[in-house]
C-alpha cells in the first residue's frame, strides 16, 4: 500500500511563497497519479493540482494556476507544489493523494492520502 507524507506547510505572509513536498513510498509509486487537494474549515475538499504517472500531464486549478506549479522527481519519490504570491484565501490543510486511474480533479478518484500539512497565510 502506498504511503504519503506531506511537509513544507507553515505560516507565511500574504505575497510570500511556500513549497510543499509529498514523499511517497510503497508499491510502484511511479505508476500513480499524484494530486494536491486542500480543505479549509467548513468547506469541501477541492482539487488544486495533479501530475500524471506516465507522461507527467499536469493540471492546476484555474484560480491558482498562475501562482502554483506542480512538479515531480521520481528519483526522490517526491511531488512538489510550489506556491507563490500566497493569499489569505489559500489558507487550508493541504493533502497529497495517489490515484490509480487518471489525473482526476475529484477526491473520490484517489486511493491513498497523506495526513495533510497546514498552510496559513496571514499578516
Amino acid at each position: 500500500q502506498v504511503q504519503l507524507v506531506e511537509s513544507g506547510g507553515g505560516l507565511v505572509q500574504p505575497g510570500g511563497s511556500l513549497t510543499l513536498s509529498c514523499t511517497t513510498s510503497g508499491g510502484s509509486v511511479n505508476l500513480y497519479n499524484i494530486g494536491w487537494f486542500r480543505q479549509a474549515p467548513g468547506k469541501e475538499r477541492e482539487g488544486v493540482s495533479c501530475i500524471g504517472s506516465a507522461d507527467g500531464s499536469p493540471w492546476t486549478k484555474d484560480s491558482v494556476k498562475t501562482r502554483f506549479t506542480i512538479s515531480r522527481d521520481n528519483a526522490k519519490n517526491t511531488v512538489y507544489l510550489q506556491m507563490n504570491n500566497l493569499r489569505p484565501e489559500d489558507t487550508a490543510v493541504y493533502y497529497c493523494a495517489a490515484g490509480l486511474r487518471w489525473c482526476s480533479s475529484w477526491a473520490t478518484d484517489y486511493n491513498y492520502w497523506g495526513q495533510g500539512t497546514q498552510v496559513t497565510v496571514s499578516s
